[in-house]
């Protein structure tokens, strides 16, 4: 399994790269924020380790920029213990959250389990895009002008309702938690918004006119599900 570990620590990287290579997995490490997003974009991994000190970009922050660009498993490996920064970091997404110091084995079966729940990684399967433009089957999403169609009839949009279709059109057929989605639309946490995205997504789906195109995964959240060429 191909593992991203984002780690700023050299003593720390070291110790968890020795581990994880012995333990079988193809190990990546990113010594910032900016690095590893730039890793998550022209490679696929199995499993993320994210710690949030890190020396450019707060952990959160890029957590909320992995999850807009892709659907890989991420632990949050952390020395911040205190509630609310578990909360916060699993509400952008985050699939599990580890605070330091840690069991070496106890993080090696974290690590397994969200890989066990998630599925083998694959290449994803990119959107056809030119540069700012999503063509999704039926859809097209330019990202830029802000502008949707569907099969070549404009649909006008609100902005959320925009927001919300970019997101799940960033990464197709992959479903997105209503948790993450009300975090990165509406920058929020999930409490008491549960009504906010239900409402938003019914309206998404009347102005498209093809509502089987967002479809509910029950109990979990939303995808885009884009008809097969």
């Amino acid at each position: 399994m191909r593992l991203l570990l984002v780690e700023d620590d050299e003593h720390v990287a070291a110790a968890l790269v020795a581990v994880l290579t012995r333990h079988g997995f193809d190990v990546t490490r990113a010594r910032g924020g900016e690095e590893a997003i730039t890793h998550l974009r022209t490679r696929t991994f199995g499993v993320v380790l994210l710690d949030l000190g890190l020396p450019d970009l707060d952990g959160f922050e890029v957590c909320g920029r992995i999850r807009r660009i892709a659907a890989v498993p991420i632990i949050m490996v952390t020395a911040r213990a205190d509630i609310r920064s578990r909360i916060h970091g699993l509400n952008l997404g985050a699939d599990d959250y580890v605070v330091k110091p840690y069991d070496t084995g106890e993080l090696l079966a974290r690590i397994h389990a969200v890989a066990r729940r998630t599925g083998p990684e694959e290449e994803p399967a990119a959107p056809e895009a030119r540069e700012g433009v999503l063509s999704l089957g039926p859809i097209t999403v330019e990202l830029a002008t802000r502008q949707v169609s569907v099969d070549g009839r404009q649909v006008a949009l609100t902005r959320k309702e925009f927001d919300l279709l970019a997101l799940l059109a960033q990464r197709p057929g992959v479903v997105f938690r209503r948790e993450q989605i009300i975090s990165d639309v509406w920058q929020t946490n999930w409490k008491g918004t549960g009504r906010t995205l239900e409402v938003h997504v019914a309206s998404l789906r009347s102005k498209l006119r093809r509502p089987e195109l967002v479809e509910t995964v029950r109990g979990v959240g939303y995808r885009l599900a884009v008809p097969a060429a």
